[in-house]
């Protein structure tokens, strides 16, 4: 029987999962924001400003929903050397819960809070200050608990953070991973699938996000999410989410992905190249010929999944599609266990 591995059942929604306002350093209100992006066809968007829990709830309506998030930072410090020499973790926080207010995962630096920041740090919060340090164990603890407290939590731009494989390697409980970041790429710091598979290679299961990290127009409608939710409803949404039921793109759509008798179907917009990446060095593609563009991919696994007994350690699949303009969309890596 056929098994859809991307639900086929439910909308698809246009998300975008990393946005800064005036809240924080972005250079338009959240209400600016959100007439941009639905202009553009998005009918999610994440406020993460920077060290701000900001419910846009207000925002919210049947065509829009407004997510509850905040950018935490986890900054390198070295006496006497200057910020930008220095590494950091940049980590997204998704509120499964808006209306929430206390969070232990949280601190407040005063001394560079933005003004209009101020109006949203509940009385209670003022003075929090959550111990963390610039190490592999400190902010596993952080993701540790903000996972308990109800978060998602997505590790972001790698690549501008100036971090490497001792930097995310050993990270544990992550819920996504960005290898697109339109901000970044603009600002020439492009980010790769390559801390994704790491951490899927030593059996994490974070999902890859495209994001915009949109501080001004420019860095608007860059890379994006389709979430297939139910409905367009704050708790569908993020069950979505939480699932893994998307996937990233920068222009592609992938219509299907599904697998029947030891076969990967893929079908696609107009693409130049279908390809499946492995968790060992087997991949399967499908490229277009003679100008002629593709939109469909049939991938036989068989020996592939036979091959998985030969080592005990995880094995998934993951898509990747590209068009003529060089542009990608991304899936998430789907596991042996999920193919059976």
């Amino acid at each position: 029987m056929k098994k859809y591995l991307l639900p086929n059942e439910n909308s698809f929604f246009k998300a975008n999962m990393h946005t800064h306002t005036t809240v924080s350093d972005g250079k338009m209100t959240p209400e600016e924001i959100k007439q941009t992006y639905v202009n553009a066809g998005y009918s999610i968007v994440a406020f993460t400003d920077h060290e701000v829990i900001a419910n846009h709830g207000h925002l919210s309506d049947d065509r829009f929903l407004a997510i509850t998030a905040y950018e935490y930072a986890v900054n390198e410090i070295c006496e006497g050397i200057p910020r930008e020499f220095l590494k950091t973790y940049h980590l997204n926080l998704f509120s499964k819960v808006p209306q929430k207010t206390d969070y232990r995962v949280f601190s407040v630096d005063h001394a560079n809070l933005f003004e209009k920041g101020r109006q949203y740090i509940p009385k209670q919060m003022e003075e929090r200050r959550y111990p963390s340090s610039y190490s592999t164990a400190s902010v596993n603890e952080l993701i540790r608990i903000a996972n308990e407290e109800g978060f998602l939590v997505s590790l972001n731009h790698p690549t501008w953070s100036l971090q490497d494989h001792e930097d995310y390697a050993d990270l544990h409980g992550l819920w996504g991973v960005e290898l697109y970041n339109t901000a970044c790429v603009n600002m020439g710091y492009t980010d790769t699938p390559v801390p994704l598979d790491t951490l899927l290679r030593k059996g994490e299961k974070p999902f890859p996000l495209a994001t915009d990290d949109a501080h001004s127009i420019g860095d608007c409608h860059g890379g994006w999410l389709m979430v297939s939710a139910e409905k367009l409803e704050y708790t569908a949404v993020m069950s979505a989410l939480e699932k893994g039921n998307f996937y990233a793109s920068t222009g592609p759509e992938i219509k299907e992905i599904s697998f029947e008798d030891g076969k990967l179907t893929v079908r696609t917009s107009e693409a130049v190249g279908i390809s499946v990446s492995t968790d060992r060095r087997a991949s399967y593609f499908k490229r277009s010929k003679d100008g002629a563009l593709i939109g469909e991919a049939v991938f036989d696994l068989s020996r592939y999944v036979n091959n998985c007994a030969l080592r005990n350690t995880p094995h998934y699949v993951r898509v990747t599609v590209r068009d003529r303009e060089g542009r990608q969309a991304w899936s998430r890596a789907y596991f042996l266990d999920e193919l059976n």
